[in-house]
């Protein structure tokens, strides 16, 4: 294990019928608010009129729209808001696309000239940044408790990470039924993605890391055993808690501290989501098994046999094929969960960008140097081909 720092001040309100306590967390940063929400679904399920009633003693400006990914052009348009209305915070209510596109509207609001050349391609800001409190309705991103966004340029066919340290919502509401009326489509999506950030650090080189490993063998057995009952029964409380909090506890930093290395399936999954504009979490559950297959070999099979053991309790001696099952138990709990798990299924019936979103994968990360398995330009191309079809693992 690596020398780490882990700070996450985050003050989480956790659980129902917390908004009554939304006007003292306002108050605390000022008067000004930009509410920032998505298409709309909060409207319809009445979470609108609850959060706008609580701030009917503070001045609110809105804008909605934000896109499922993120794009530059919302977060300029945020950013001149906040400077015309003097926002003393931001009010993110919706999953992690409306947090993140509030994490960078935050910080691009102190940030001159062109936001995408100068706040998403810096990747790291490290600048002052408008205070964000979040009231989450997607189990999913962990945004609500981490420093990180990714923002879409359409123009340029990019989709980026950028971060900073000032970035962290300061406080956030996690309340599960705000989740009971996510669609079954939305809640595995979430949840793949959830499970993916999960498998990005625990599939790391970095030795002796066992108690975060434990953590996310736990929270993988979390989201196996709440995501169907969620499917089943959308307002079962429990299951909704459940996948929310380890939603959050995924990417706060609990499981990825004192590791190093790249995560591979992210950077592959932004360049689908660039090009082609698709769900994240979905991306990733396609490309997740058939990058484990392509990187299974003697270095990594104790890793993938361990996995199949604690997180699906295979019983096999053998570790190739323990490895192996492991890999298709994840395939199909997915498929299972109702995630299309071929790329065709997401409208990409063509390989004619396969090399251009490979060299950005390629130039846009360092996974070509730093992953669990270094990936080449071609080895990404293979993976993209090995999603275009239905997959056996054994």
């Amino acid at each position: 294990m690596e020398n780490f720092n882990f700070h996450v001040a985050t003050d989480i309100r956790f659980g129902k019928d917390r908004l009554s306590e939304l006007p003292e967390v306002i108050n605390t940063f000022g008067k000004n608010v930009l509410l920032v929400y998505g298409g709309g679904s909060i409207k319809q399920n009445g979470l609108y009129d609850k959060v706008r009633h609580a701030l009917q003693a503070a001045t609110v400006v809105e804008l909605a729209g934000v896109e499922p990914n993120p794009r530059i052009e919302t977060v300029t348009k945020g950013a001149a808001l906040c400077r015309e209305h003097h926002i003393d915070v931001i009010l993110a209510v919706g999953g992690g696309s409306v947090i993140d596109c509030s994490k960078a509207i935050a910080g691009g609001a102190y940030v001159e000239g062109d936001l995408w050349e100068n706040l998403v391609l810096k990747r790291q800001y490290n600048g002052p940044a408008i205070p964000i409190v979040t009231i989450l309705t997607l189990a999913a991103t962990g945004s609500e408790m981490n420093r990180g966004g990714v923002i879409s340029n359409m123009q340029t066919q990019q989709k980026l990470g950028m971060g900073g340290k000032n970035l962290l919502p300061k406080v956030s509401f996690l309340d599960p039924t705000n989740t009971f009326t996510v669609n079954a489509y939305q809640t595995a999506a979430g949840s793949a993605d959830i499970f993916s950030h999960l498998m990005e650090n625990y599939f790391n080189a970095t030795p002796g890391t066992d108690v975060q490993d434990g953590v996310a063998e736990g929270l993988m057995k979390t989201v196996i055993h709440h995501l169907p009952i969620a499917l089943k029964e959308p307002e079962n409380y429990d299951a909704r808690a459940n996948l929310m909090w380890a939603s959050t506890l995924a990417l706060n930093g609990l499981t990825g501290s004192g590791k190093t290395g790249t995560w591979s399936c992210h950077a592959m999954e932004h360049e689908l989501s660039a090009f082609y504009d698709i769900t994240h979490g979905i991306g990733l559950a396609i490309l997740t098994p058939r990058w484990m297959a392509h990187i299974l070999n003697e270095t990594t099979v104790p890793k993938f046999a361990r996995f199949a053991k604690e997180v699906w309790g295979i019983q096999e001696e053998n570790p190739e094929q323990a490895a192996r099952k492991g890999i298709q138990a994840l395939y199909d709990f997915f498929l299972e969960n109702g995630v299309p798990m071929t790329l065709p299924e997401v409208g990409i019936d063509t390989e004619k960008d396969f090399d251009q979103m490979a060299q950005q994968a390629i130039a846009h990360s360092t996974i070509s140097k730093a992953a669990f398995v270094p990936l080449q330009k071609e080895d990404v191309i293979q993976i993209y081909q090995a999603s275009q079809t239905p997959s056996t693992f054994i």
